[in-house]
């Protein structure tokens, strides 16, 4: 028998995908590889002479280099989100089977991220038991097409530029005709939205209306915005991984892929460019870089490292950003997000449903991912939160009863944690 040391983790699943493991001798995934040359340290040495055999030889000569412990990493995240976001992804788990649910919740005023997750996950101290896609943090290594919640961006642009008038009448059949594709509304089987103000488009999310809308920007200046929230490319968050997602240049686009973009189809991203872009809608404007290690120290606790907010760019201005949050308000009062109306908060946000691509390279009629991203409380806005649930296969198929109740539930709770007083809500007319 022999002693021999083991990484421990106490928190087991918590955090698992983000934290990782330590393989044999070195860290194999999440932040456990991503800090690998400041968590290992290094191991001390003697030098001295030696004869052909090895053997130490007497002598004055010698050179000792102490052994070096490796820094420890504070996390930004918050131990408590943490916790009711992976319990909430669990529930919807059980009530709804999809095949993976996710969250990430991030500070909009800094881009720090303090909760972030997905189902299935692995317990680090049995790592050799689970697939190695459980390993994977989805929010930031995956990207897919988002959907309606990507409307925002559009939303964003057409403001910014002054060419969005929420009294001005649309009308929706149902459908849209672009370059001999016909695109549909959700609302198709009914005949569509009728005669709509581009208001009322925004909470009930029609496609032919924020087509209009890009069409009205043009390629050129939509993509500017598109890029301008960071979308196709890397946010430099300090984790293994991450992936860009795909972003055509505006020249490889027509009509039709103008058209689909405008309402998130045809372009992938990852939640964690999402809840920053949303996060920037809700600030004033500002986009941040987004970090989860807060603090490096020591072994003797002297602090080597403080992270601090990092501006990388204004997108929109404070005047826009107000516009969006009213917006983004009025689909939960009024819209498509109802059901993620908060208890004792006002809330923001935007649904999302998104085909997926089949085998054959059509899009799914069966297959959704359903997402919601927004904040609270809106009069200082505390928290972002992006979620997703993809391809449920048990009971209701639709976001009003997967994703949006899943916001609801983590932010609700996640609020009343942080101390957040209620908003004072307006007072409806004639009371």
């Amino acid at each position: 028998f022999f002693n021999e040391e083991k990484r421990d983790y106490p928190g087991g699943n918590l955090a698992s995908q983000l934290i990782g493991f330590v393989g044999m001798d070195q860290g194999w995934s999440g932040l456990e590889v991503y800090y690998e040359d400041l968590l290992s340290g290094s191991e001390g040495r003697l030098l001295f002479p030696a004869d052909a055999w090895g053997r130490q030889v007497p002598h004055d000569f010698n050179r000792l280099t102490a052994p070096r412990q490796g820094l420890d990493l504070y996390l930004a995240l918050d131990e408590t989100i943490q916790h009711i976001v992976e319990r909430e992804l669990d529930r919807i788990m059980e009530e709804s089977a999809p095949r993976q649910a996710m969250a990430i919740a991030v500070d909009p005023n800094s881009g720090a991220v303090l909760a972030v997750a997905a189902r299935p996950d692995y317990n680090p101290n049995d790592y050799g038991y689970y697939n190695e896609d459980n390993w994977l943090l989805t929010p930031v290594t995956s990207a897919f097409e988002p959907g309606s919640t990507f409307k925002m961006v559009t939303l964003a642009a057409v403001m910014e530029e002054g060419l969005f008038n929420p009294d001005e009448y649309y009308y929706c059949p149902g459908h849209i005709t672009v370059s001999g594709r016909r695109i549909n509304c959700w609302t198709v089987d009914r005949g569509g939205h009728g005669n709509i103000t581009f208001y009322d488009s925004v909470g009930g999310s029609c496609n032919p209306a924020f087509i209009e809308l890009g069409n009205r920007l043009g390629k050129d200046k939509l993509f500017e915005y598109i890029e301008a929230f960071g979308f196709g490319s890397l946010t430099g968050i300090d984790y293994p991984g991450e992936s860009p997602g795909m972003v055509f240049p505006p020249e490889s686009q027509g009509p039709l892929e103008l058209a689909t973009t405008s309402f998130g189809q045809g372009i992938s991203v990852t939640p964690l460019q999402q809840v920053l872009a949303v996060a920037a809608m809700a600030n004033g404007g500002y986009l941040y870089k987004p970090y989860l290690v807060d603090e490096i120290r020591d072994q003797d606790d002297h602090l080597v490292y403080k992270s601090e907010p990092i501006l990388v760019r204004q997108v929109v201005s404070g005047e826009t950003s107000k516009k969006l949050v009213q917006m983004m308000e009025s689909v939960i009062l009024e819209g498509t997000g109802s059901t993620a109306k908060l208890d004792g908060y006002r809330a923001a946000g935007k649904t999302g449903t998104a085909e997926k691509l089949g085998p054959d390279g059509s899009y799914s009629s069966t297959d959704f991912i359903y997402s919601f991203v927004g904040f609270a409380p809106i009069e200082d806005p505390r928290l972002v939160l992006y979620v997703a649930v993809d391809s449920v296969t048990r009971g209701p198929r639709f976001g009003s009863y997967t994703s949006a109740p899943l916001f609801k539930r983590i932010m609700e709770e996640s609020l009343n944690y942080l101390l957040v007083s209620p908003s004072e809500l307006p007072v409806p007319e004639g009371e």
